[in-house]
């Protein structure tokens, strides 16, 4: 087998690993990014058409993060060519003490948000029920997902990174402090610093170099659903309900954002059944599916439910839903996105470039951070 010394190899070629690639060739960096599917394949986390973009968070930390995000996607558009972020402002209702949170942390960066109350809520969007106040922000949007890895790997390549689709990583050896083997079917490369960014196939790939927290893969299972007015604007919003209040759905909160021409996304977060990644049946639950009908057809009126085509991902959920964006001796980490991480991308492989040359992550983010409470 032919061996191939390169400074940096990134494993994963979803969102996280092409920004990763992205970064290191704009800064010179010689770097192979290897994935193990085709382009524009489905097995994974980062395909389709539509993922929120928001920086309304309670943590300081996600929040200074989505506001990096945001100028980044803005330098990727125009480097590459590509229209990926389309702002539609987005709104948040249920959980008062969380959104209360969401708003002093907003107040104090001093960042755009507006308390409206349900009618007027209603009036703005009458197809999402309101059942009290909620939170507006207007610079929230909608990232096109697949355009936005097509756009990342193009950017990486065109700086000089050498993209390789169908190239399944099979083995990483740490051999010392700059040194990694990494081999795939057919191929071996040595390397100064490997990124791994393999989304539900981490906890796979890293056992004993890396000491990831327990790492749940989930398949989710998400629709787009028909608007009743195919004219009518949509906000990304999300439903977060007391989970011992009379509304709680059986499955949680639920998020949504139109997708364009798919519809209307609608979505269970992060209650999907447990799943081997390579095992995947691509099917919805049938329970579960029929849970979201359910309550699209109270809360989301302005869609058709019984008109709906199901879709598949994955999550990769850590216990505490923060990410893992760390290094072990040469091996960089990116882990964990736990189903919010998307809008985060260019500037998370910010943060994975800065780790190939020893520079830290937030500590949020450390192998050591993981506590019990929950991020959403």
């Amino acid at each position: 087998m032919s061996a191939t010394r390169v400074d940096t190899v990134v494993v994963g070629g979803g969102a996280m690993g092409s920004a990763a690639a992205w970064q290191l060739a704009r800064r010179g960096v010689e770097t192979v990014l290897l994935e193990r599917f085709s382009p524009g394949h489905t097995n994974g986390a980062s395909h389709g058409a539509s993922r929120i973009f928001r920086t309304s968070y309670a943590d300081r930390t996600y929040v200074e993060l989505a506001r990096e995000a945001e100028r980044l996607w803005t330098e990727l558009e125009h480097e590459s060519g590509s229209d990926l972020l389309t702002v539609t402002g987005g709104v948040d209702q249920g959980a008062a003490t969380h959104l209360a949170g969401i708003a002093g942390t907003l107040a104090e960066l001093g960042l755009p948000h507006q308390w409206l109350d349900a009618a007027e809520a209603a009036q703005r969007w009458p197809g999402i029920t309101f059942a009290g106040r909620a939170l507006y922000y207007p610079n929230s949007g909608r990232l096109h997902a697949d355009d936005a890895v097509h756009a990342l790997q193009r950017s990486a390549a065109a700086g000089g990174a050498e993209v390789r689709h169908e190239s399944r990583v099979i083995s990483i050896d740490v051999r010392d402090d700059n040194s990694v083997f990494v081999r795939t079917d057919d191929h071996e490369y040595v390397a100064r610093r490997v990124v791994v960014a393999a989304g539900a196939w981490a906890s796979k790939l890293l056992t004993g170099i890396a000491p990831l927290p327990a790492i749940t893969v989930t398949q989710e299972q998400p629709a787009h659903f028909v608007p009743r007015d195919p004219d009518a604007s949509w906000p990304s919003f999300g439903i977060l309900h007391d989970p011992d209040g009379p509304d709680a759905p059986e499955f949680g909160g639920v998020y949504g954002l139109s997708s364009g021409a798919e519809g209307v996304k609608v979505g269970f977060h992060g209650t999907g059944p447990i799943v081997d990644p390579d095992r995947r049946d691509f099917t919805a639950e049938p329970r579960q599916l029929a849970a979201l009908q359910d309550y699209v057809r109270r809360w989301v009126p302005g869609v058709d439910a019984d008109a709906l085509t199901p879709i598949s991902c994955t999550y990769a959920t850590t216990p505490d839903s923060n990410f893992v964006i760390d290094r072990s001796g040469p091996v960089v980490v990116a882990a964990g996105f736990s189903g919010h991480g998307f809008k985060f991308v260019p500037a998370i492989g910010r943060l994975l470039a800065d780790l190939t040359v020893d520079k830290d992550a937030p500590a949020l983010f450390s192998f050591r951070s993981h506590s019990a409470e929950k991020v959403v």
